[in-house]
This record gives C-alpha cells, sequence and structure tokens, in this order.
C-alpha cells in the first residue's frame, strides 16, 4: 500500500466530554469506517485509558500525545501484529480454580469513562468462570455493543428507579 491510499480521519471530542456528552459511540462509529493503513487521530481531554484497551483488543495500537492539561491527541492504528487477542491470558492461570467468583462493582454515581474503566479493570483479572456483576446508573448501552463485539455474554436486569444491574460472563471458551 502506497503512501497515498493512507488516510486519517480526525475526530475531535474534546467539547463533547466538557459538556458531559458520551462520546464512544461517535468514536466507534468512526473506527468502523477505518480501512486498512488508516488512521484515526483523536482529540480528547484526557488519556483514554478504556477506549484504548477495548481498541487494542480489536487489533489497534494507539500513540498519545498531552499537548495540554485538558488536551490530548490519541491516534490509533492498525497494529502489525494482528490482533492482540487475550484469549491466552487466563487459559492457563490457575485452571484448578473450581469455584467461580462473582465480582461485584457499584458504578452509579460514576462520571464516564471511570464505569467502563472499573468493568474492564475487574474483566482483566477475572478468570473464566467468573462473573462481573455492575450497577450502574442507567443501561450501559455503548458499553453492552462492545461487550458484544468481544464476545461476552452478559444479562441485564433494569431495576424501577432507572439503573441497571447487569451480569457479565467470562467464559473458557472465548477466552475473555
Amino acid at each position: 500500500m502506497n503512501q497515498k491510499e493512507l488516510r486519517s480521519i480526525e475526530l475531535d471530542v474534546r467539547e463533547d466530554l466538557r459538556k458531559k456528552i458520551e462520546p464512544f459511540k461517535k468514536i466507534m462509529d468512526a473506527v468502523q469506517s477505518l480501512k486498512d493503513g488508516d488512521r484515526l487521530i483523536l482529540h480528547t481531554t484526557f488519556k483514554p485509558v478504556p477506549l484504548i484497551r477495548i481498541l487494542k483488543l480489536k487489533g489497534y495500537a494507539c500513540e498519545t500525545t498531552k499537548k495540554e492539561a485538558d488536551h490530548w491527541i490519541c491516534i490509533f492504528y492498525k497494529n502489525k501484529e494482528g490482533r492482540e487477542s487475550p484469549a491466552n491470558e487466563n487459559i492457563s492461570a490457575d485452571s484448578t480454580n473450581p469455584e467461580p467468583k462473582i465480582h461485584r462493582l457499584d458504578n452509579r454515581g460514576l462520571i464516564p469513562p471511570e464505569p467502563m474503566v472499573r468493568t474492564l479493570n475487574q474483566l482483566e483479572k477475572a478468570k473464566p468462570g467468573d462473573q462481573v456483576v455492575i450497577w450502574n446508573d442507567r443501561v450501559p448501552v455503548y458499553f453492552l455493543e462492545e461487550l458484544d463485539s468481544l464476545g461476552y455474554s452478559y444479562k441485564i436486569d433494569q431495576k424501577d428507579d432507572g439503573s441497571a444491574e447487569v451480569t457479565i460472563y467470562k467464559s473458557h471458551s472465548n477466552g475473555k
């Protein structure tokens, strides 16, 4: 592929973040439009660690630069080694664990992206067979789309007050 065929998509979500508008769907739509060799240049108000983790699982590498206190530039591009799968991380780790664990996180009252960060951290620590149960202020629609794409299964229990309890299953078969 020659240089002329490479394309950069630039997306600035700083204003959305300042207005407390969740830009996750907008970012993932931009990622979906990327072709091999393309790159996404993302401007944010902070280093988007949960997004970097999710895109790493989808085979993207990221270079980050802090321009100012509230201006980060993140360049996402396809990792040359291909998809970085966590499938091998936990399969051999303590496969003798006979009793699955249930990890509970109360994410109510937290400002995005903190609920996603906490949930991804717990999913990384969980062993195959474990469950991660999160309680959020509302159904985390965009995060659920990512769980689908990463191969996690889950169950949603929406409460009368609008909050939601989501049980995420870390199975042996998907390695996640």
